[in-house]
């Protein structure tokens, strides 16, 4: 008698605890059950376009550019902005090469930025602004700064984010995302860096449930037991 009132007590306040993080849980699990994660990825804002590469415009060699650049760790050739480029690592420094004249033309200018996200975008809006990101915002993490930032006027504020080094799209941001990452940051209950799905708090609050699971448990067979010796 005495263990079933510490028992029903202790289920109580664990209940009131963890009661509003069970129905934080459940709201952003609806969420991101209802909202489809390639509409959260932004694929529908941008489509990085393809385009075949042509040998015939290609007068800068790889050999010439070890011999120009040296101490390449990594090369890769594309086209960008309908020109043949040359990507190339140098530890952590990376620039493009225009492969026909040799110049460096990286970091790329807001014209050439607003180029590419016009050639990527497919949404409904146009650019209203293009930011030169120095400090990253939350919503691109851990991302390596400097970026180009290009907002669109529309109803879900896009934003498209490029390196100025790779001319890349490096992420696509809206608010169906931000909205991800709110609720996001309240299911791994990690209100900092929205990425630490291990955190201290997230293991107490799943080590109360289930005490309060557990609790729950006992209880609905003590009163099975009570009725029978009833």
């Amino acid at each position: 008698m005495q263990s079933a009132f510490w028992v029903r007590r202790a289920h109580k306040w664990i209940g009131l605890v963890i009661g509003v993080q069970a129905l934080l849980w459940m709201i952003s699990g609806l969420y991101m059950v209802v909202v489809p994660l390639d509409v959260i990825h932004g694929d529908h804002l941008a489509h990085v376009p393809t385009e075949r590469l042509d040998p015939s415009s290609r007068r800068i060699t790889q050999a010439q550019l070890h011999v120009d650049h040296p101490g390449i760790t990594s090369l890769r050739l594309k086209v960008l902005l309908g020109k043949e480029v040359y990507e190339i690592k140098q530890g952590k420094t990376t620039s493009l090469i225009d492969a026909t004249s040799g110049k460096t033309i990286s970091p790329l200018d807001r014209d050439s930025i607003a180029a590419l996200a016009d050639a990527a975008y497919v949404g409904e809006g146009s650019i209203r602004g293009i930011e030169w990101v120095t400090k990253a915002p939350q919503e691109v993490g851990a991302r390596p700064v400097p970026l180009w930032a290009v907002h669109y006027d529309e109803p879900g504020k896009s934003t498209l984010y490029y390196s100025p080094y790779s001319g890349d799209l490096v992420a696509r941001r809206h608010e169906l995302w931000r909205w991800f990452d709110f609720v996001w940051m309240f299911h791994i209950m990690d209100y900092e860096e929205r990425e630490n799905v291990n955190n201290t708090l997230l293991r107490v609050a799943s080590i109360s449930g289930l005490a309060f699971a557990l609790s729950g448990l006992w209880l609905l067979f003590y009163s099975f037991q009570r009725r029978k010796e009833a």
